[in-house]
């Protein structure tokens, strides 16, 4: 990864209620979300609820992985600006809004803390730009780790009233179905994560200094994700990485998701490289192959195990709430 001082761009919100996307929010392509939700589901653990395992719930599951893309058409402008920071995550620029931190120590990854409220995260932003006055304003980073935290509280709240619904013999039908919905759309965005152009500053084309020669050209995004996953990657490609990996709960999600971005953004230059030897043209090359099957599998285990931690940890004791006090 490029170090800090190499990079020309930083984003901060110039206002707190204003998250216009400054990235074009993507995503894996229709073909490559529908794999990774479906997989997921496919390779929950037996003691998760049959209901989110069954024939409706991978059927379900499948159609519900483009969702949040469906959110983004010319017709609906203020939906379509208003959620397309959730796709994205700017790392390298992110990081000026972080507070460092000590190896070990809570929610540190990689030395770095971010705060856990989106809202934090945006003052923090706000005040790390007068620290930085040569570098360029730009009107957000992404909130896509913000997201991911708060769809799957959501998905965990639901979860344990379905557990409270079951214990008093009462109907479930409605819960399990925003149940289903809820890790549908978590799973969009889980998947958006295992995209390395969904975590950097290079989403669509290599700008700044470029020694390497990578392309400058503003198709690489659609090309990988899009055109040579549709064209070259199955699901039963995939599947067997999915299935060789074992379901593990997740204690601390925020950071164990923030390791995942950071994870994927290592492999941003991987992709360059790629594209620039021809790997994701028409048929490609054998690596391309592995590495989109590697990326897309890796999305589906990441939801895979967010989802069975949110069925482990709706069952963790919680105090009632009453309302304001």
């Amino acid at each position: 990864m490029q170090k800090l001082s190499a990079f020309t761009r930083v984003a901060v919100a110039t206002s707190l209620l204003s998250v216009l996307a400054a990235q074009p929010a993507w995503a894996w392509g229709r073909d490559g979300h529908m794999m990774i939700n479906r997989l997921a589901a496919q390779y929950l653990p037996s003691d998760v609820p049959a209901f989110l395992r069954n024939g409706n719930a991978l059927d379900t599951m499948e159609y519900l992985g483009p969702e949040p893309d469906r959110w983004k058409g010319r017709n609906e402008k203020e939906l379509s600006d208003t959620q397309s920071p959730d796709h994205f995550f700017d790392y390298e620029e992110a990081i000026y809004a972080a507070t460092p931190c000590a190896e070990g120590t809570p929610n540190c990854i990689a030395g770095y803390s971010f705060p856990k409220e989106r809202y934090d995260f945006l003052r923090a932003l706000a005040a790390a730009q007068p620290k930085h006055p040569d570098v360029v304003l730009k009107e957000n980073v992404g909130l896509q780790p913000w997201q991911v935290e708060e769809v799957w509280q959501r998905l965990k709240t639901d979860l344990r009233e379905y557990r409270k619904l079951v214990a008093a013999n009462k109907d479930t039908a409605p819960v399990k179905t925003i149940i289903l919905f809820e890790a549908g759309w978590l799973g969009h965005y889980v998947g958006d994560g295992s995209q390395p152009l969904h975590t950097t500053i290079q989403y669509n084309g290599w700008t700044g200094p470029n020694p390497n020669g990578y392309t400058t050209d503003h198709k690489i995004h659609s090309l990988f994700e899009s055109i040579y996953v549709s064209a070259n990657v199955k699901p039963a490609d995939v599947a067997p990485l999915v299935a060789a990996t074992q379901p593990k709960p997740i204690d601390d999600e925020w950071t164990s998701y923030l390791n995942y971005l950071r994870h994927t953004n290592s492999f941003v230059e991987k992709t360059y490289q790629i594209e620039k030897t021809g790997g994701f043209t028409e048929a490609g090359t054998p690596e391309a192959k592995t590495f989109a099957e590697e990326r897309l599998a890796a999305g589906a285990i990441e939801l895979r195990d967010l989802i069975y931690s949110a069925w482990i940890h709706s069952a963790d004791p919680v105090e009632e709430y009453h309302g304001p006090q």
